[in-house]
């Protein structure tokens, strides 16, 4: 793992659920807003961007929106923070939402998120290291079924085709619903998706539909591995609950030194345990 600092890319958090399959956990609470390990789940991946040098934030909201904002603004004083607002969020997936995010990120580069995913920092941290462009972190470790978001990838991990549609046996991993997106991708992205949703066929695609199309036209997607770090995508209560088993302890902010001090100190007792 690589620790030297660099410009940090646009936080883009997808927020705009509803999380029906969570019922009665979010009957009176946002997805996001729920809590895991004692702390809440949009809580806990803002502090993990924030100890990886990412200031700048676009949220876009829908189910309960001014709750989330509330929350974010209260608990994060002083980042930078931009809200969009999917008032079509009824009808509409997480490609329309990631369309109206594209003004707000311009011409950044920028990571993306699933508001539902819980994840060590280990796994953006990486993310961020990686010097490809264009970077999907995918898990090797999942069974995958028709849920899962899945991705064929070749032997130097180029990505070759992503969606829930691929067969399980072709697929290298899953998906987790994080990704590192290059400027001069997503201009091209952005457009995807913008010509996609010119038809109402299309409002429940999701944003993986786009990467998809322009992998076939050529643009380099690269698959990090991101198997045996923790992290899980919270769809249902009985991930409610493996998440609260998985992460066990509140978030806590904590630096790149600090990491490195971290992991330093683990191997020096892996290797005093061995001699």
């Amino acid at each position: 793992m690589k620790y030297e600092k660099h410009r940090a890319p646009v936080a883009v958090i997808l927020a705009a659920g509803i999380g029906s399959r969570l019922s009665p956990l979010t009957d009176t609470c946002p997805k996001s807003l729920l809590t895991v390990g004692g702390s809440i789940i949009l809580e806990r991946m803002i502090r993990n961007c924030l100890s990886c040098g990412m200031s700048q934030f676009i949220l876009v909201l829908g189910h309960r929106a001014e709750e989330i904002r509330k929350f974010v603004d209260k608990t994060f004083r002083g980042i930078r923070v931009t809200y969009v607002i999917n008032d079509r969020y009824r009808e509409t997936n997480t490609g329309y939402s990631l369309m109206l995010a594209a003004k707000a990120i311009g011409t950044a580069e920028f990571v993306k998120f699933d508001a539902d995913v819980v994840f060590d920092v280990k796994i953006l941290r990486q993310l961020l290291d990686s010097h490809h462009a264009n970077v999907l972190c995918i898990d090797r470790n999942i069974a995958l079924e028709d849920e899962e978001v899945k991705v064929i990838a070749d032997e130097q991990m180029q990505v070759l085709d992503v969606g829930k549609a691929i067969d399980p046996k072709r697929a290298l991993g899953e998906s987790i619903g994080v990704e590192k997106i290059s400027a001069a991708t997503g201009s091209l992205l952005f457009a995807a998706l913008s010509e996609m949703m010119e038809s109402r066929g299309n409002f429940q695609a999701y944003y993986e539909a786009a990467y998809a199309q322009l992998v076939d036209q050529g643009t380099p997607f690269h698959a990090l591995d991101i198997s045996g770090l923790d992290w899980t995508e919270i769809d249902t209560e009985k991930d409610f609950d493996a998440a609260n088993a998985m992460f066990s302890s509140p978030v806590t902010t904590i630096s790149r030194d600090q990491q490195k001090l971290l992991d330093d100190a683990a191997k020096d007792t892996v290797t005093q345990q061995h001699v």
